[in-house]
């Protein structure tokens, strides 16, 4: 059995009459008192939108991974570095061919019969030639190649950055790149083409690791004692229902038929951008009209409710004057007591 029930109740048609105003007088589809949340078109549940690319801001944790890190010559090779060492006519109980670190003290080691090799401080020609002077008291005029593999740039550039308040990133020795306001395409270009000046055509993969500065707020009315604020990040697919959720649903003094949603405007916008919210449409009937999406910047509040807020109000301004009488009693009752006690030992010792 279907019920059909009209989507505005007179008490709540009175309640957004009174409480949504729009400061250019009428005709504002999203906050005029007469809004239709079917002729309102917003993203919400079933119709959800893809949100715009996204604008890396203070403080997003950008995840950089550097793909090619080739450096300008002529360059110095330096502990940790990785070095591509092939030697194919090396001794064939011990091949020379693949990938070797260099050590802390600056040195290559092959192993017996070789030996160490100080690399560190010399060109890629100068190692080329130090390998070959060792290699060659086992080897035959060997065939020595030498390049680089991995260099100390690829551990300052890889990993985790933190925007900073200034909209950059720090790449270690390479100095800092602006990237606020930047696309993660506009973010990577610019890295890249701050790195060609160190590096031969560098390649870096840049990628949101942390969303930190794109938000949406759920405001609690305390019904008169203050209001509590839930800062929440946006996923690109929340909704009113999901907000609610991630705060353990509604409070106890919340009055679930006074709920919208305030989306930011232009500064000094004629109108204010609201859109009630019907919470019993959404969990009882499942209707998804105010399920909005929820987008960066929107303000999702719950008002106490108004039995409440006069409750509270009556307790503060009763409070003073029940502590003053309280006082006073307490003092006369106090007064009195004493009084009788006197009295009853005076008379006692009269008689005596």
């Amino acid at each position: 059995m279907t019920t059909h029930r009209p989507w505005r109740s007179k008490r709540l048609a009175a309640f957004w009459a009174l409480t949504v105003v729009c400061a250019a007088g009428a005709g504002c589809q999203t906050c005029a008192p007469d809004f239709d949340p079917c002729a309102c078109d917003v993203p919400r549940e079933l119709t959800k939108t893809t949100l715009p690319p996204y604008v890396i801001e203070p403080p997003d944790i950008l995840l950089i991974d550097a793909l090619r890190v080739i450096p300008l010559p002529p360059y110095k090779i330096e502990p940790l570095d990785v070095l591509e060492v092939v030697v194919p006519n090396a001794l064939m109980t011990a091949p020379i061919s693949g990938p070797y670190s260099v050590d802390t003290d600056g040195t290559i080691d092959f192993g017996a019969p070789y030996g160490k090799v100080a690399v560190a401080g010399k060109s890629v020609e100068e190692a080329k030639t130090a390998i070959f002077d060792v290699v060659k008291v086992q080897v035959v005029k060997p065939d020595v190649s030498v390049y680089p593999v991995q260099v100390h740039g690829v551990q300052q550039i890889r990993g985790e950055h933190l925007v900073r308040p200034d909209g950059s990133v720090g790449l270690g020795s390479y100095g800092s790149v602006m990237v606020a306001g930047k696309t993660l395409e506009e973010a990577k270009t610019a890295i890249e083409e701050h790195l060609s000046r160190f590096l031969v055509k560098p390649e870096v993969a840049v990628d949101v690791y942390a969303y930190n500065s794109k938000l949406y707020y759920v405001i609690y009315d305390g019904g008169g004692y203050g209001q509590q604020l839930v800062r929440l990040p946006v996923t690109g697919n929340d909704t009113v229902l999901d907000a609610i959720s991630q705060v353990n649903g509604l409070s106890a003094v919340a009055d679930k038929h006074r709920i919208w949603v305030a989306r930011p405007g232009p500064a000094c916008s004629p109108c204010d951008q609201i859109l009630p919210v019907y919470w019993c449409a959404i969990t009882k009937r499942g209707r998804v009209e105010t399920n909005y999406q929820l987008m960066p910047g929107d303000r999702l509040y719950v008002e106490s409710d108004a039995f409440v807020r006069f409750d509270t109000v009556v307790a503060r301004f009763v409070s003073p004057f029940e502590r003053m009488f309280g006082f006073a009693l307490l003092g006369n009752g106090t007064i009195r007591a004493l009084g009788g006690q006197n009295s009853g030992s005076g008379s006692g010792t009269g008689g005596f």
